[in-house]
C-alpha cells in the first residue's frame, strides 16, 4: 500500500514538473542573457525562474550511421520554483519521446550523470544529484547529453556552458 502511494506521489510530482517545464519553455519573459544561456522569470501562476540553452551541436545516429531526425526543441534547463521548494532542478528535453526504461547520460568533463526519463523529459533522481550537476556545469566548458529515442535513434547534444554560471546566479538572485 505504502509503495503504491509513494509511486503515485512520485508520478504526480513528475507530471507537475513536466507541465511546469513545458510552460517555462513557452514563456516569452526573458529577462537576461549571458552568452549562450538565457534567464527567464514568470510570476504567475507561481514565481518561477530558470536558465535555458539550446545545443551548439547535435548528432543523430542509427545503426552507427549519421541520420536526419525530426526533433522539436532541444533544451537544457535549471529551474527555481520557491513556492514548491525547487532550488535548481536540472531538466532536459531531447525533442522526442525517449525510449521507455532508458536513461539520458549527461557528461561534463570526465564526470557522468544519469537522468531518468518520462516521455520527452529527463531529470536527475534527487535534489542532491541536481546540486552535483549544477556544480559540474559551473566548472565545465560543455555538457554532452546522449540518449536513445523510442524509435532507436541515438542522439548526442552538446551544450556550451559559456555564461552558465552568470545566468544561474541571476536566476538564483531573482527567485531565492
Amino acid at each position: 500500500m505504502f509503495r503504491s502511494i509513494a509511486y503515485t506521489c512520485g508520478f504526480m510530482a513528475v507530471c507537475l514538473a513536466a507541465a511546469s517545464v513545458a510552460y517555462a519553455q513557452e514563456s516569452t519573459n526573458r529577462v537576461n542573457a549571458k552568452t549562450d544561456w538565457s534567464v527567464f522569470v514568470e510570476d504567475k501562476p507561481v514565481k518561477e525562474c530558470w536558465v535555458v540553452s539550446k545545443p551548439t551541436k547535435t548528432v543523430n545516429t542509427r545503426g552507427g550511421k549519421v541520420v536526419s531526425a525530426k526533433r522539436s526543441d532541444i533544451l537544457l534547463f535549471v529551474t527555481y520554483r520557491p513556492s514548491n521548494g525547487v532550488k535548481g532542478e536540472v531538466s532536459f528535453t531531447g525533442g522526442y519521446p525517449f525510449a521507455p526504461d532508458s536513461q539520458v547520460n549527461l557528461q561534463v568533463g570526465n564526470q557522468n550523470y544519469s537522468l531518468f526519463v518520462d516521455g520527452e523529459w529527463a531529470w536527475p533522481a534527487s535534489a542532491s544529484d541536481d546540486e552535483k550537476i549544477r556544480r559540474a556545469l559551473k566548472n565545465g566548458a560543455s555538457a554532452i547529453l546522449t540518449a536513445r529515442s523510442k524509435r532507436g535513434t541515438k542522439t548526442k547534444d552538446i551544450f556550451s556552458l559559456n555564461g552558465f554560471t552568470a545566468a544561474l546566479a541571476d536566476a538564483e538572485k531573482r527567485c531565492l
